[in-house]
């Protein structure tokens, strides 16, 4: 059949779940962001992180920097440069509040996994070397929420550059899941001069790598992946250069895997369009 054999410790629950025995989890805004550069030997390269295996959600999965909206994302006093939150709702299919949100969150988690910052003192330009132990207090007070995105970018004076942008795509977490996400999936190049690091708690490894061979390792199994990050690669794979990531046209479809029971055994479904990427192999 078309898809894969959930982990058996989700059987029951996917069972109750589609049997209507056990309402869905609730699927929280969230966003997440493919960092990209060109490489003199590589090529174009991405920047992955692999979750710790104590996460809730994904453990030892290699991922993109990301993760859930936080409920100041979405205030309204920082600088904004770029396409407004009218515009990324439009192309997201999200209220300008929720497309404010998901824009913040990106450039916030992206910060706080990374150490890339896709701000800059003025609308035209683009924050330096992020690395130090002022920029690493910053870090740590927004992932510790004693500081808002809003209040980190103000005290710096700093604008968020949504021009740095571009949207990719959106996924929802199946159904069955115990903890699921609605998540929008950004592009961006990191900014000259900046460096990604080894930050986050939340993984054990981090790598760049070029798009084609993460994909691969995520379709034979080498590297735990799950399907939107597998896609998202394979995607990626057919460009050759930044620019050419960031000027594609891009529309945007909401995919929401699904999971069937077929002969007593649960497996998820993906769209056929998705599925031809895990047949590529």
């Amino acid at each position: 059949m078309r898809g894969r054999r959930l982990p058996r410790e989700l059987w029951t629950r996917a069972e109750d779940v589609l049997s209507g025995r056990v309402e869905p989890a609730p699927a929280r805004p969230a966003a997440t962001v493919a960092v990209i550069r060109d490489h003199d030997e590589h090529g174009l390269q991405v920047f992955l992180l692999r979750r710790v295996r104590s996460m809730a959600f994904a453990p030892g999965a290699y991922v993109f920097p990301g993760g859930a909206v936080d409920p100041r994302d979405g205030e309204a006093s920082l600088a904004w440069s770029g396409p407004s939150p009218a515009a990324w709702g439009a192309a997201f299919d999200a209220d300008e509040t929720l497309a404010r949100e998901l824009v913040c969150a990106a450039v916030r988690e992206t910060f706080e996994e990374s150490l890339v910052l896709l701000a800059g003192p003025s609308a035209e330009t683009v924050v330096g070397d992020t690395r130090g132990d002022d920029w690493e207090a910053d870090r740590q007070a927004l992932l510790d929420r004693s500081q808002s995105l809003a209040g980190f970018l103000d005290r710096r004076g700093l604008v968020l550059r949504s021009d740095l942008l571009r949207p990719w795509a959106h996924w929802i977490t199946p159904a069955v899941e115990p903890k699921r996400y609605d998540t929008r999936f950004f592009v961006a190049a990191i900014p000259a001069g900046q460096r990604a690091g080894d930050v986050s708690t939340e993984a054990d490894r981090v790598a760049w790598v070029r798009p084609a061979e993460a994909a691969e390792r995520g379709r034979t199994g080498e590297w735990l992946m799950l399907p939107p990050t597998v896609a998202t690669l394979s995607e990626l794979a057919a460009f050759e250069t930044v620019a050419d990531v960031l000027a594609a046209p891009r529309e945007i479809i909401a995919y929401e895997p699904e999971a069937e029971i077929v002969d007593g055994e649960v497996y998820l479904v993906l769209p056929r369009d998705i599925e031809r990427y895990y047949a590529a192999r």
